[in-house]
This record gives C-alpha cells, sequence and structure tokens, in this order.
C-alpha cells in the first residue's frame, strides 16, 4: 500500500545566469560552496570527490544530517547526487549547465527530487505531499526558485542581496 509520505516531491527550475558555464560549474561543483546560496542548508562536509556531509536546518530548527553520492559528472554540463541508502532523508537532485542562446550567459537548469519525511506526524496528517513537505521547511517550488536567484545573484554580482535586519516602512 502506498501512502502519502512515500510519494516523491519533484521539483524543477531553469534560471539564466549571466556567467560563463565553466564558472558556474565549477562554483556549484565545490559542495562547500552550497550552503551560501541554498537557504536550509547549512553546512556540506566534503568526505572525498564523490562523497559529502550534509546538515540542514529542519523541522522547529533542528538539524537534519545525511550523505550524499555524486551519481554523474559531466564537466560544464552536469552534476547529478543521491542521499546513501538508509539515509535520514531520501533526496536526489541534478544541475545542468548550457550555454544560453544569443550568447547571453547560461542556463541553469535544477531538478529537486525528495521524499517528505513522514512519521507520526506525517501519519497523523493525511494531506497532500506537498502540504506535508511545508511542515518540514519551505514551499519546495518556492525553495528551489529562491536557491536558484541567489545562485545567480552570488555569481553576477558577488553577493546576496537581502532585506534581512532591515526596519520595515
Amino acid at each position: 500500500m502506498s501512502t502519502v509520505m512515500n510519494q516523491q516531491v519533484k521539483v524543477e527550475k531553469t534560471l539564466t545566469i549571466n556567467k560563463p558555464v565553466e564558472e558556474l560549474y565549477r562554483f556549484w561543483r565545490n559542495f562547500d560552496n552550497l550552503p551560501r546560496f541554498i537557504k536550509h542548508l547549512k553546512e556540506v562536509r566534503l568526505y572525498d570527490e564523490k562523497r559529502s556531509h550534509w546538515i540542514s536546518k529542519g523541522f522547529l530548527n533542528e538539524s537534519v544530517e545525511w550523505d550524499v553520492v555524486i551519481t554523474e559528472d559531466r564537466e560544464n554540463e552536469l552534476i547529478a547526487w543521491t542521499s546513501v541508502e538508509g539515509a535520514a532523508i531520501e533526496t536526489s537532485g541534478r544541475v545542468h549547465f548550457k550555454p544560453a542562446p544569443g550568447d547571453r550567459g547560461t542556463e541553469v537548469k535544477t531538478i529537486r527530487e525528495f521524499t517528505p519525511p513522514g512519521g507520526a506526524i506525517g501519519a497523523a496528517l493525511a494531506k497532500p505531499v506537498a502540504d506535508i513537505a511545508k511542515l518540514f521547511g519551505d514551499d519546495p517550488e518556492l525553495q528551489i526558485k529562491e536557491d536558484l536567484r541567489n545562485f545567480r545573484m552570488l555569481m553576477e554580482a558577488g553577493e546576496i542581496a537581502t532585506t534581512e535586519g532591515q526596519p520595515r516602512g
């Protein structure tokens, strides 16, 4: 019997960034850089060229940790990864880099898939999978869009513009 908790959420977004493919690929491929623009990631620790340990902000600000392995790596074209079997988070992702038409930079397409954590909370809430995913962080669609925008700002401007800490008015 398939339950809502076992359904995967798949989100994909594409954004054009005014930088060369090689520069964007190189920056993303260094997984140490990911927490700089992926909002929910607190830290990535590298074991070696293929394996890393990811620490994320989870539900109620608890940390969630899991190991990731790179499943495919085509220089300046594609990076794909997945969580290892038995990890706390079942997740995978791919990022494609392709020269944008008209020499306008690079199209960066990212695809993330995950199975939302279920447990007692998930079982008690018979909600659509996207609603359950929102309990454990931001709306996945919004989150990936924001992460890509942050990546673009960081690569094009060297920093991520934010209104955090500014007075409202």
